[in-house]
């Protein structure tokens, strides 16, 4: 099931509190349309900073192949691996850029498409709001690590016997 990760746009000047509507869920997964034309799924994404990064690389590559002399089917093998990669790394690459545009990662939600992960995650932050009577934030909860002395030669690890039990190898 696909996972979809929630970002939120950083406040204009005249808000107090973001939009929901202008929340970005961008989901993990091969981008099919990524990895067939990458170039045109960058603009319609609006990744300009990745368009032009992968316009160099594209060219670098042309010319590193050229200049070692790489027959044509070579060529169209590292070309296809680069737009295998592309695909991949689209939502990656996406989240990226909304990093970059300071935008903040809300969390994520696990759902079949876009439209049920907005339902959901929106359920789940409406409650969020009306409990904490806040706005929805991730925040990161850490157990604390256990405490121990250094191993003893009595300490087991994984599913092994306990240390001195004789009934391994034995039939009853």
């Amino acid at each position: 099931m696909p996972t979809y990760t929630v970002h939120e746009p950083p406040r204009r000047k005249n808000e107090s509190v973001t939009q929901p509507e202008r929340f970005v869920f961008v989901r993990d997964g091969f981008h099919f349309w990524a990895f067939l034309l990458p170039p045109l799924w960058f603009i319609a994404k609006r990744l300009w900073v990745a368009l032009i990064l992968y316009v160099i690389a594209t060219v670098a590559l042309e010319f590193g192949m050229a200049w070692a002399k790489v027959p044509s089917t070579g060529r169209v093998i590292v070309e296809v691996m680069l737009a295998i990669v592309i695909g991949f790394e689209a939502a990656t690459i996406q989240r990226w850029t909304l990093q970059r545009r300071k935008w903040k990662t809300l969390g994520f939600v696990v759902a079949e498409d876009e439209e049920l992960a907005e339902r959901r995650f929106f359920a789940a932050w409406q409650q969020g709001a009306a409990v904490n009577n806040k706005s929805f934030e991730s925040t990161t909860v850490y157990a604390a690590p256990v405490l121990r002395g250094s191993p003893s030669s009595s300490d087991v690890i994984g599913l092994f016997p306990e240390p001195g039990n004789s009934s391994l190898g034995t039939s009853r």
